[in-house]
């Protein structure tokens, strides 16, 4: 063997590695690739896998096609059907499905795409909100509206190679002046439903109170038709006591109600009484015995 073979066998090991990797290159199950010759496409692959190309001729270009997130950076202020303004934070749902038309349409540039993608979203948003209300795009029609969206987008994206898979609002909020206009209304109309409910509350309270009065005006007065009738019957029951008693003994009822009458007209030191001597009102104080031995006797007491 010469001494020069190793040496050639070397360069040509050598030669044969970088003509492999000049020939040969893999795509991944994230990627399609486009094979170009000379600058024009004669090849789109769409599976994962080890293939070959022409060294020096042909060149590769990969494309990402998992699903991608569009999110825009700033609310959107839109006008509703309701000439209110809102404002309006979405994303879309998106992946390249077709690597040659998204190359033909874009150049493969994906800033452009999401461009194209963010105008056709945000046009979409704008006419269908400025057919909506704003209760139709928080919770009525929203999920409608969203699918409405997703629909037109991506029937408008596919003429450069891309599907929408989704397009969902983040949220949708008022801007701060009108929201300070209608908290402003929202506060108003909740005092005036708290001061009706108050009114209510007073109205109904006073009807209570009225009612309570009432019924106790009501139990006052059979208590005291009821007191008055037991002491109505009290008094008769007495009257009728000392009737019979005046009946029996008629000297001694006389006796006892004058001593009373004494009684109550000298209670007090103070008390004045203006009489004739010779008055019914002193007789037993002038007899105790009432003039009983006088009648007896038949004669007069001096």
């Amino acid at each position: 063997m010469k001494a020069g073979t190793p040496a050639m066998i070397l360069v040509a090991l050598a030669a044969a590695l970088v003509l492999a990797s000049l020939s040969l290159f893999t795509v991944d199950q994230r990627q399609n690739a486009i094979v170009f010759r000379l600058g024009k496409p004669v090849q789109v692959i769409t599976q994962p896998g080890l293939y070959g190309k022409v060294p020096l001729v042909d060149n590769v270009r990969f494309f990402d096609v998992r699903i991608q997130t569009l999110d825009s950076e700033e609310p959107e202020r839109f006008i509703t059907s309701e000439k209110k303004n809102v404002l309006v934070d979405s994303f879309v749902k998106w992946r390249i499905f077709d690597v040659l038309q998204f190359y033909l349409s874009v150049n493969g540039d994906e800033a452009r795409a999401r461009i194209r993608l963010a105008q056709t979203v945000n046009d979409g948003l704008r006419a269908e909100f400025g057919r909506s209300t704003i209760h139709d795009v928080v919770s009525g029609k929203r999920d409608e509206i969203m699918d409405l969206m997703r629909q037109k987008a991506d029937s408008d994206a596919r003429a450069i190679g891309v599907q929408v898979l989704d397009v969902r609002l983040k949220r949708v909020d008022l801007p701060q002046e009108v929201s300070e206009a209608v908290y402003r209304r929202m506060e108003a109309e909740r005092k005036r439903v708290a001061n009706e409910l108050r009114s209510l509350g007073f109205a109904e309270a006073e009807k209570i109170r009225a009612e309570a009065d009432r019924k106790r005006e009501v139990i006052i007065a059979e208590a005291y038709r009821d007191a008055q009738n037991a002491r109505g019957r009290g008094d008769a029951e007495a009257a009728a006591t000392y009737a019979k008693a005046f009946e029996e003994m008629p000297e001694f009822y006389a006796f006892y109600r004058s001593m009373d009458a004494y009684k109550q007209s000298f209670k007090n030191k103070s008390d004045v009484l203006v009489l004739q001597p010779n008055s019914e009102f002193f007789r037993y104080l002038k007899d105790p015995s009432g003039g009983r031995h006088e009648a007896a006797g038949g004669g007069k007491k001096k």
